[in-house]
């Protein structure tokens, strides 16, 4: 194998590689991918090793997409089981470090692309990559002693090594889930997302998991003690300004500080007033549909049109870049099991749409009585069908949505801004045929109108003097 010297430098963090300067594709929406980050004793590390199982680079045609798989085995006086999602996560921008290499999300979503500039210096195996890649690490990271490193290209190892990473990932998040923000002094930042999202200003709490589902609370910790000065940071909680929208002025001074001013407020668990900002690694997008007053969810893994007529990868582009976008908000799959999801806006009584995959992963953490009337992709594929759904099952939207946390009313129920005489006639030839005998339920069936809305087109009727 011959010596290749590669760039390396964070000026190329947030390099982007376009198709026509495609080398190799690996993972990504095309192909099954992972890494994994494993704490293990020194003895069980050999330093420096590069295991290639499958396909090496000389051997993958260019041009294609390929399944994909990192495993990298750690060691160190320091290291623990809760800094193995962090050294995971610095992956990231390790990786994005190498000219020509760009390197997108994380856990079982990432998205790889080696450049033709790799190519062109020589660059023929794996190993002359990811040796440059360990001594980063070791360079970064000083508590790491020992690294190796395992790549998986062929697919059927791909399948069966990413099945027992779900498993790993599966337990950390479940060890996340018994604790509360209200049983912590100190909350986690995490800014390692800024490459390529430079506002982009992450707050991890108990309640409320890292957007991109790699970090927890727990990892968080682990993070800031071995390395405070890094990308991962605490953040003193202090007394909270509104418990209920997730706001901490101690948040708000962190998220000015770390956007360079753009913003001054970020609330933790609303998404429509001063929401978390979200970068881009974002495991799932929430988006508000003004039509039903409701919020749908989808994931990465969802192909098609939303109700709203856009698929995640359009929506992907309007939510990211680190913005607070009132509308759109990248959440992390955690997230969905939090008694804080989106609390301030109802929670799980404000969600009217989920990707089928997504309700079925997160359905424990669904409100029992919410589970049959949020809607998916069989049920609804576009605003009019939603509309009807909702009618039909009586989501709260529909008459107006009382917050679970504190019993307040935050919403109307839906209105209509305009009496057109189209409705007058319908609701004239209804009360004619049924001779006056209301059934709200065949308001609803026949003439998609909620009770309130059928009541404002009788009282313009009886303002025209139709109806006494």
């Amino acid at each position: 194998m011959a010596d290749v010297k590669l760039d390396i430098s964070p000026m190329y963090e947030g390099e982007r590689i376009r198709k026509e300067d495609l080398w190799v594709e690996l993972g990504g929406p095309k192909a099954d991918g992972f890494e994994l980050s494993l704490a293990a004793s020194m003895d069980e590390v050999q330093d420096g090793k590069v295991t290639v199982i499958g396909p090496d680079l000389k051997d993958v045609k260019e041009g294609s997409t390929i399944p994909f798989g990192m495993i990298f085995k750690v060691a160190g006086e320091k290291i623990e089981k809760d800094l193995e999602s962090i050294i995971e996560r610095r992956n990231h921008a390790l990786l994005s470090y190498i000219s020509g290499l760009m390197h997108l999300n994380q856990r079982y979503d990432i998205w790889m692309r080696l450049g033709k500039s790799l190519q062109k210096k020589g660059v023929t195996s794996w190993e002359q990559i990811f040796k440059p890649v360990i001594e980063l690490y070791k360079a970064e990271m000083p508590f790491i002693e020992k690294m190796e490193v395992t790549i998986v290209t062929d697919p059927a190892k791909v399948k069966e090594e990413l099945a027992k990473a779900m498993e790993i990932y599966k337990a950390r998040d479940e060890r996340a889930k018994g604790l509360h923000d209200e049983e912590v002094d100190v909350f986690y930042g995490c800014t390692l997302c800024q490459a390529f999202a430079p506002t982009s200003a992450c707050v991890v709490t108990p309640d409320r998991p890292s957007l991109c589902g790699a970090i927890t609370w727990f990892d968080g910790r682990a993070a800031a003690k071995v390395d405070p000065e890094g990308p991962q940071f605490a953040i003193e909680k202090g007394t909270p300004i509104d418990p209920i929208a997730g706001e901490y002025q101690s948040v708000n001074d962190m998220a000015a500080k770390r956007s360079g001013g753009e913003y001054t407020v970020m609330k933790l668990y609303t998404f429509f007033d001063s929401p978390h900002t979200s970068c881009g690694c974002f495991e799932t997008i929430g988006f508000y549909m003004p039509e039903v007053d409701g919020i749908g969810v989808v994931d990465r893994d969802f192909k098609g049109a939303t109700p709203n007529g856009l698929p995640f990868s359009t929506m992907a582009g309007q939510t990211g870049g680190g913005k607070q976008v009132v509308g759109f908000l990248g959440m992390g799959i955690l997230y969905y099991l939090s008694p804080k999801f989106l609390q301030a806006d109802g929670g799980w009584r404000r969600i009217v749409w989920m990707s089928k995959n997504l309700k079925e992963r997160v359905k424990a953490g669904i409100d029992e009585d919410m589970i049959a009337k949020i809607a998916t992709e069989d049920d609804a594929k576009d605003i009019t069908a939603l509309k009807a759904f909702l009618l039909k099952v009586d989501h709260p939207v529909v008459n107006g949505v009382t917050r679970k946390v504190d019993g307040k009313k935050i919403t109307d129920g839906w209105k209509l801004e305009e009496v057109t005489d189209e409705l007058k006639e319908k609701v004239i030839a209804y009360i004619e045929k049924t001779g006056g005998d209301i059934n709200i339920d065949t308001v609803k069936s026949e003439l998609a109108l909620t009770e309130g809305q059928f009541m404002q087109v009788v009282e313009a009727l009886q303002a025209d003097g139709v109806l006494e």
